[in-house]
C-alpha cells in the first residue's frame, strides 16, 4: 500500500520527467546541437549579433528567451534524443536513494575530500573564459575574446537556468531526511539539489572551449574536467546521480547553443 510520502514521490518524478523532456530540447532547436535535428521552418530565425561585452545582457536576454520559449518548436524528430535523455533520468530519479545510501560513502572525510576537489575542478573552468578574453584584449586576438565573452555568457545563462529549475523542483539535498531526495518541498528554498550548479557550469564553459579549440587533446581535457566536477559532486554526497546528469547534459547544451547561435571566428582569423 502506497503512503502519501511515495505517491508525492511518484508524482513528482513523472512531473520531473515531462519538464525534462519540453526543457531538454532548449539549448538545440536553433543550434541544431543533437543529430538527428533538422531545421524547422517555422522557427525563428536567430538574430547575431556582435561579441562585445557590451552586447553580452542583450544576448543573454535573447538566449534565454529562446531557451524556455523552445518547448513550443518540439517535433517529432527530436524524440530520438529526448526519450532516451528522458529515460535515463527516470532511472536515476529512481534509484538515486539507493545509489546515495548503499553505494556512495557516507564517510565524512571522503565527502569532505570530493566536495572540495569538485571546487578545485571547476574554478579553472570558470576562470579560463575570464583570462582568455582578458588575453584577448593583450594580444588584440578576436578568436581569444569572443571565446572568453562566450565562455562567460554559456555559464551565465546556465546559471539562470538551474536558480529557475531549483525553485520549480525545490529537491532536497542527500544530507536530508537520509537522501530520499523529495521534490517540491518549500523548507529548501533557494538551496536545492536539482540540477548541480557545479556540473551546468563546467559542463557550459566546456562546451564553449571545446567549440572554439576543437583539438581532440583539449576537448578530452575539458570535458575530463567536467566530468570529474559531476562525479566529484555524487561522492561528496553534494547532489544525487540525477541531478548532476540534468546539470551536466543541460550545460552541455547550453553551451554548444551559445558557440552555435553567436560565434563569429573563422579559422581563417588565425594568426
Amino acid at each position: 500500500m502506497n503512503t502519501p510520502g511515495k505517491a508525492t514521490l511518484k508524482n513528482s518524478r513523472c512531473i520531473t520527467l515531462t519538464f525534462l523532456l519540453v526543457l531538454a530540447l532548449s539549448p538545440g532547436v536553433h543550434a541544431q546541437t543533437w543529430p538527428p535535428a533538422a531545421p524547422l521552418p517555422e522557427a525563428p530565425k536567430p538574430v547575431q549579433t556582435p561579441v562585445t561585452l557590451r552586447n553580452l545582457p542583450m544576448n543573454l536576454l535573447r538566449d534565454q528567451g529562446a531557451i524556455w520559449s523552445s518547448p513550443a518548436r518540439i517535433r517529432e524528430q527530436h524524440l530520438a534524443y529526448l526519450i532516451p535523455l528522458g529515460l535515463a533520468v527516470t532511472v536515476a530519479i529512481t534509484t538515486d536513494h539507493q545509489a546515495m545510501t548503499e553505494v556512495v560513502s557516507r564517510d565524512k572525510s571522503f565527502n569532505d575530500h570530493n566536495t572540495t576537489a569538485s571546487n578545485v575542478l571547476i574554478a579553472p573552468m570558470i576562470a579560463a573564459p575570464v583570462l582568455l578574453y582578458g588575453a584577448g584584449h593583450l594580444k588584440d586576438s578576436e578568436h581569444l575574446r569572443e571565446t572568453g565573452i562566450l565562455g562567460c555568457q554559456a555559464m551565465l545563462n546556465s546559471l539562470v537556468v538551474e536558480q529557475g529549475m531549483k525553485l520549480i523542483f525545490l529537491r532536497e539535498r542527500p544530507s536530508v531526511d537520509n537522501a530520499k531526495g523529495k521534490f517540491f518541498q518549500t523548507s529548501v528554498g533557494t538551496d536545492g539539489s536539482f540540477p548541480s550548479s557545479h556540473s551546468m557550469v563546467a559542463w557550459s564553459s566546456a562546451a564553449v572551449l571545446a567549440e572554439e579549440y576543437p583539438s581532440r587533446l583539449n576537448q578530452f581535457a575539458l570535458y575530463s574536467i567536467a566530468t570529474g566536477v559531476s562525479v566529484t559532486r555524487v561522492l561528496g554526497q553534494q547532489h544525487f546521480p540525477s541531478d548532476v546528469l540534468v546539470g551536466s547534459a543541460f550545460g552541455w547544451m547550453i553551451g554548444r547553443y551559445v558557440y552555435k547561435k553567436h560565434h563569429h571566428w573563422h579559422k581563417a582569423d588565425v594568426d
